[in-house]
Formats: structure tokens, sequence, C-alpha cells
């Protein structure tokens, strides 16, 4: 059996989506802090099984009879090692026997590059190192789908404004959707164990190619202007991000992007989905001009996006 925590999150609830078409329902469980939410997962006949990253016993319980996990890394702004050790020490007492670990793609081992993420990531790769358990960790890049909480969602009339110099921090960005495909691959098939993925898009993009690209998709010119970091706490403020997560992103995760923390490319992730993975292009045109093709690919309800975000 097949588990993947945070059921009801993003990224786990979509790597069960393509689960479904990969293996029997009756193979998959899904683990959630809140079982009602994942409703309609447990409708498609998925075991939903109750379990909080900080209630060990509960761990335990939920992984007994289950051979392979993916454990979905803690969000920020909590104590992601302890929750994540709590996870690999509960496989360990369950039987489970692979631990399948969603990091964040880096440029090398500094700890720099996203304060908070990037430390415990390296901490729960090297405990899974030495755990005994078989393993696989996908070094993810930022998801597309995280751009409109960057750049706002009426970016084409506002225009890119980021306290990031021109033709600076440029990023490999993969959709949410291909790296969920891409997950529920290497959950299935063989030859992933105790291997190490980076999973990006092809191409680096600045933001002001981003500007370009809308620009392209809009057929009017956007701006793209730099502000500075405290004028960029103002504007995400005013979306609905509270000040220390507006600080955070200003400060911590601009920073990363300038110092090009996740600018190189990899060839995974389209070698796992045997295609070329979802252009940002197409991603941009599916969110902000959904209009123009006959099915949203990838909508985003940007207020819900902002309200959903956990803290």
């Amino acid at each position: 059996m097949i588990l993947v925590t945070g059921a009801t999150g993003q990224l786990g609830r979509a790597t069960l989506e393509f689960l479904l078409h990969r293996v029997p329902a009756t193979e998959l469980a899904g683990l959630a802090r809140n079982p009602e939410k994942a409703a309609e997962l447990a409708a498609q006949g998925i075991a939903i099984r109750p379990g909080d990253y900080e209630d060990y016993t509960s761990l335990v319980q939920a992984l007994r009879g289950v051979d392979k996990v993916l454990l979905v890394s803690a969000v920020a702004f909590t104590d992601r090692l302890a929750q994540h050790t709590n996870v690999i020490n509960a496989a360990k007492e369950a039987g489970v026997q692979h631990v399948v670990y969603t990091s964040l793609q880096r440029k090398n081992d500094t700890l720099f590059a996203v304060p908070g993420i990037t430390e415990s990531d390296i901490a729960t790769e090297q405990l899974l190192h030495t755990s005994g358990l078989t393993y696989t960790i996908i070094k993810n890049t930022l998801w597309a789908d995280a751009l409109p909480l960057f750049v706002g969602q009426h970016v084409l009339e506002t225009g890119v404004v980021v306290p990031v110099p021109q033709g600076e921090g440029r990023l490999t960005y993969a959709t949410r959707r291909d790296i969920a495909e891409a997950t529920a691959r290497i959950l299935t098939e063989p030859g992933h164990e105790n291997q190490e993925y980076t999973l990006t898009g092809t191409t680096p993009t600045s933001f002001a190619d981003i500007a370009g690209l809308l620009s392209e998709l809009a057929s009017k010119p956007i701006v793209y202007k730099q502000v500075t970091p405290e004028a960029y706490v103002e504007q995400l403020v005013g979306t609905g991000l509270p000040q220390p997560v507006a600080e955070y992103f200003a400060f911590s995760w601009m920073e990363a992007y300038k110092r090009g923390m996740f600018e190189d490319t990899d060839p995974t992730l389209a070698r796992l989905l045997g295609r070329q993975p979802t252009s940002l292009k197409d991603f941009l045109r599916s969110v902000y001009l959904p209009q123009t093709i006959e099915k949203e690919s990838n909508p985003i309800d940007y207020p819900s996006y902002i309200q959903n975000i956990k803290f």
C-alpha cells in the first residue's frame, strides 16, 4: 500500500489523483489531520487515515500495513525537522519499507537558500540516509502555481512589481500538477530506490521575462518595475497576506531568487513524464487569460489561494 501524507494539501491531493490512474484505489491511503476534508478522495475508494505530524502515536497507527510513504514536507513557520523526524521514526516502527520525501531545489548545500526551509530539508535528508529505510528524495523547484502570490491577481493591470533587479532572479518553474504526476510515477515504478532527483522546468525565467511573456499573451505592454523590499511587503499585505509572511517572501525568498538558488535546470522531470513539462507561458495563459483557451488547464482562485495558505 502507498500512503500520501498531506492528503488534503495541494501536492498530496494532486499526487493521489494521479496515483488513481496507476494503481487501484484499494492500494492507496491518505493521511489527513481532518479526514472530513478528504471526503472526495474517500469517495473514490482511497482510505483516509487520521494523523498529525506532531502526534507520533497517530502516525504509527496510520502507517501500519503501508509499504511506501510520500512524506510531503511540513509548511514553513513550524518545527519542520521535528515533524519529519516523527514521520520517519513512525514509518520505521510501523514497518514501512520506502519513504519518498519532497524537498526543495537548492544550488548547493548553503543554508541560505530559503531560511527556515533549506536547513530542515538538509537535516531530513541526512536522517533518511542513516535511517535504514529505502528512500527517494525529490528536490522540487518552486511551483509556477506560486507566481500569483508573488505578482498578484491583477498583474495585467499593475505590471510585474517585485524587489528584484531586471535580469536577476531566474527560476525554472514547473507546475504543481507536473510535479505531482512525476511523483506518482516515482511511487509506482521500480528503479527509484535510494535515488535523489531535482525536478525543474526547462527554461530559467526572470521576473522581467515573465513581464515579457504576459505582454505577448495580453497583446499589450506589461511593465516591469523594481521596488524596495519594504514597498513589496506593503504590496503583498494589500493582497491579503499577513505581515510576517509578506516579509518572509520579500526578504528571504526574493534574496534566494537574486542569488540564483533556483536557476539550474534538470532534465529529470521531462524524463519521468515522458514529455516536456508544461511551459510557463501556457501556465500564465491558463491563470490570467483563461478565456483564450477552450478549457482552463490549471486555473487559480486567487482569493481562495491566499486564504488557504497555512502559516
